[in-house]
């Protein structure tokens, strides 16, 4: 069994605001998990949009911004009580980081010590400990996460992995492919056409996969030069970014749109959707505020979805399509832990199709 160090390298959140509020240390305490945790030695930590959004302050209704304008220097406007998933304000020094692949190397003392040794994935948006209904408790930002070679997680949020993917491919899994999972369980996606946006990011990458596993007809948007990759992971049909998609698709011609963009072109979408459509969304990285034509709402019938809670089938399922195959990562890049400013700014300069991930040092390298 390898010993378990009493300090750990790992990068610390101090506040909100500019990449400098990253630090990376090499004597951070090994957390110690409570009764009902295990310690998981992390392999692979991808890199999310949520990771930035929550550095920056995004997710306070203060700001109006896409979230580009403050991934380097930070958001003046951002107010620290609102500025978390929760709406609550955040604690620091916090180790954020919203995907975990890793190894349990200790459990709390709750815990059935035969779970040492297994292969986990680490579920991103939990369940609540205060037992709030559709609320989550997020990897990252209501508790530490993976940007660290050691998180100590709630044992019923930590789920076996069987699968011969590498580690920096296991740790691309978590939040996009759960997030992309829980859009389409949540609109019960079938043989229908679906249009999806921002299909060359995270999520976008790994919901052409999970609509194919459906039967879906699937429409990509996404950039020029991207389009031969996004054809390559799935996609039935390419619109470009920047499309005026009322001519490239044609008014009430969709069924689902799944929105990861958000932004001044917003209403296109639900003018392209059928009568009886569904507008599915998850993000909103081009800007948080769209403007709505009611009637273009309740004359087409139309059901608007928000999507962050999900139950834990969607985990599973995700975890089933690995370890049944039918599914494959799309990681463009993986970097050492303590590169993560050189990783974060690849992240936002968007030149890549897929994920981004970082990997801790092991053990014996530190």
């Amino acid at each position: 069994m390898q010993e378990i160090p009493k300090t750990m390298h790992a990068v610390i959140l101090t506040g909100h605001g500019g990449i400098d509020m990253l630090v990376y240390k090499t004597d951070v305490k090994v957390p110690l998990p409570k009764p009902d945790e295990v310690l998981i030695r992390v392999k692979g930590a991808g890199i999310n949009n949520t990771d930035i959004n929550t550095r920056i302050g995004w997710y306070s209704k203060y700001i109006s911004s896409d979230t580009k304008k403050g991934g380097y220097h930070g958001l003046v406007d951002a107010k620290i009580k609102d500025s978390s998933w929760s709406g609550k304000p955040l604690k620091f020094p916090l180790i954020q980081g919203a995907d975990v692949y890793g190894e349990i190397a200790k459990v709390g003392t709750d815990i059935n010590p035969k779970r040492i040794g297994e292969s986990v994935l680490v579920r991103t948006m939990q369940e609540n400990p205060n037992n709030s209904e559709k609320t989550c408790w997020t990897l990252g930002s209501e508790c530490n996460g993976g940007f660290a070679q050691y998180t100590a997680v709630r044992s019923s949020e930590v789920f076996v992995i069987n699968s011969d993917w590498l580690a920096h491919d296991l740790g691309s899994i978590p939040c996009a492919y759960s997030t992309a999972e829980g859009l389409l369980h949540r609109a019960k996606v079938e043989k229908e056409t679906i249009l999806i946006t921002g299909a060359s990011g995270g999520v976008g990458s790994a919901a052409i996969q999970l609509a194919k596993l459906r039967d879906a007809n699937v429409i990509a948007q996404c950039a020029v030069e991207k389009k031969e990759q996004v054809l390559q992971i799935g996609a039935d049909k390419i619109v470009f970014s920047n499309s005026d998609l009322m001519k490239e698709l044609g008014r009430n011609t969709i069924d689902i749109v799944m929105d990861l963009v958000g932004g001044l072109k917003w209403a296109q979408l639900l003018n392209i959707l059928k009568p009886g459509g569904k507008y599915i969304t998850s993000g909103a990285i081009a800007g948080p505020i769209v403007e709505l034509d009611l009637r273009t709402l309740y004359l087409k019938d139309l059901t608007l979805y928000g999507c962050t809670f999900q139950p834990k089938e969607v985990f599973k399922n995700v975890i089933k399509y690995i370890e049944e195959n039918k599914i494959k990562p799309q990681v463009a890049k993986s970097y050492p832990l303590k590169e993560i400013k050189k990783a974060q700014l690849d992240f936002l300069s968007k030149k890549f199709v897929g994920k981004l991930v970082l990997v801790p040092p092991d053990d014996n390298d530190t």
